[in-house]
């Protein structure tokens, strides 16, 4: 509790923390949003296209699919809270709180440890954030599937997708510990530099290519179930991979904490 109110000290007098928060829930439900009306323009239509996309289509804004759909689409946006996260570290050592903090008494264990207490708050506020959309969703569209909760488990998967995407952010910040040297290095490699390289192996179809860092937890939450109509098979495989990705999410997780924890124990505090 002590490491949880040192932490929210800091936060509550970051204003950099409140502004990327609340750009965070507007996009969430704004990205949503836009498909959706995208979604209802494209079905409505008064030719028999119209009627054949909602045939084609189903509803992936209707439970039980809405879990999936607003967990894969919410998604692209992890990077916007991986900003907070990164700041967060990289101030420590801008403005050395992380020696004051072991002037102060606290051991590295316990600064790390805080630091893992920030990552896990800000991915459970994004994961609420999605349970409501994806609830509201759902409600406000006719289901189109009895059983509104069949889907619901993409709740865990989405948190565990953004627990391990937010800490290799934590990560990069700790490496680096220069905030915008950090967030151009992060930013870089999660929107052009692995998905070219995960996206040149698959043309080669180099198996390989499923077991990048960010491409393990991608595979925690596959494309929605409206696109298995273009292919079924390589659809039903993606679910079928799920658990795997999930202990490999896990192994990566550990690794990544691990190494932070073993990393604070040997470095200078300068």
């Amino acid at each position: 509790m002590t490491l949880i109110r040192t932490e929210w000290l800091k936060m509550r007098k970051y204003n950099a923390f409140w502004w990327i928060m609340g750009l965070t829930l507007l996009s969430y439900p704004g990205i949503n949003y836009i498909l959706y009306i995208g979604y209802n323009e494209m079905t409505s239509q008064p030719d028999q296209v119209g009627q054949y996309l909602k045939m084609g289509l189903g509803n992936p804004f209707a439970f039980p699919e809405v879990w999936h759909s607003v967990a894969y689409f919410s998604s692209w946006f992890v990077f916007i809270p991986a900003v907070v996260i990164i700041m967060f570290i990289t101030n420590e050592y801008t403005f050395r709180t992380h020696r004051q903090n072991i002037i102060d008494g606290w051991s590295r264990r316990q600064f790390i440890t805080s630091k893992l207490i920030d990552v896990l708050i800000v991915s459970l506020i994004i994961t609420l954030l999605y349970f409501f959309v994806a609830l509201i969703s759902g409600t406000l569209n006719k289901p189109t599937k009895p059983g509104m909760w069949t889907q619901s488990y993409y709740t865990g998967l989405f948190f565990l997708q953004t627990f391990s995407q937010l800490s290799l952010a934590f990560f990069t910040g700790f490496l680096v510990r220069k905030a915008f040297l950090a967030l151009g290095i992060f930013l870089f490699y999660f929107l052009i530099l692995e998905n070219f390289i995960v996206g040149f192996l698959n043309w080669k179809k180099v198996p390989i290519a499923s077991y990048f860092p960010l491409e393990v937890s991608d595979k925690l939450i596959p494309r929605p179930g409206f696109t298995s109509i273009m292919d079924p098979v390589a659809y039903q495989k993606s679910l079928d991979d799920i658990p795997l990705h999930v202990g490999l999410t896990i192994v990566l997780l550990i690794i990544t904490w691990a190494v932070c924890y073993r990393l604070h124990n040997k470095r200078d505090l300068k």
